[in-house]
């Protein structure tokens, strides 16, 4: 007999016995079929927000260790106050302007998050007289006038971050590279004013 043929005979052998096998172990349809490590389908993990006797404080969801810092999150240490913001100003730099990237993509993005958050208030044109000042709001001060272009880039990024006067915390909402591009874009609509 030739290999060939001993080899496909040994193969529709082993394919007829797996049929039958088969057959034999499924003669009942509606009882369940057999489990190997029953464990990866029931889990035995927890939900974040339940209790759990083994953990401390008796809950899943655990703090983070004290003194650690969420990946990507470096720390700014000043506090929501008039000196802190003239300290930030002195102290912070746009990372944009010196690490070489196309700025043109990055003034788009701060035009799109500044029309999202700040337009309401300050408006398209950062005059101050957004849609929500046109309904009995206090208006914010101005984007272009004298004071805003001698501010800094990093007191702009203070007031981003931590608010100032009616103005809240914008932090959660806008990322920290997305309140630089903001800033971006602000500078580039006091040049246009200019002209």
């Amino acid at each position: 007999m030739n290999c060939d043929k001993i080899v496909n005979l040994s193969l529709i052998v082993a394919l007829g016995f797996l049929v039958l096998f088969n057959g034999l172990a499924r003669f009942d349809p509606h009882r369940r079929n057999y489990q190997f490590m029953p464990e990866m389908v029931y889990s035995k993990a927890a939900e974040s927000f339940t209790p759990n006797p083994v953990l401390p404080r008796g809950m899943t969801q655990q703090p983070p260790v004290p003194g650690t810092i969420p990946r990507g999150m470096k720390p700014l240490h000043y506090e929501k106050t008039p000196e802190d913001a003239l300290r930030a100003g002195r102290e912070l730099k746009n990372p944009l302007l010196s690490d070489g990237s196309d700025l043109s993509e990055s003034q788009i993005r701060g035009r799109e998050v500044f029309n999202i958050f700040c337009a309401p208030c300050h408006g398209s044109g950062a005059l101050g007289d957004g849609s929500v000042t046109r309904r009995g709001y206090p208006a914010p001060p101005s984007l272009l006038s004298d004071t805003s272009r001698q501010m800094a880039d990093g007191q702009f990024f203070h007031i981003l971050t931590y608010g100032q006067g009616n103005m809240g915390s914008y932090a959660p909402q806008i990322s920290r590279t997305d309140r630089w591009k903001v800033i971006l874009h602000i500078r580039a609509l006091q040049e246009q004013a200019q002209e």
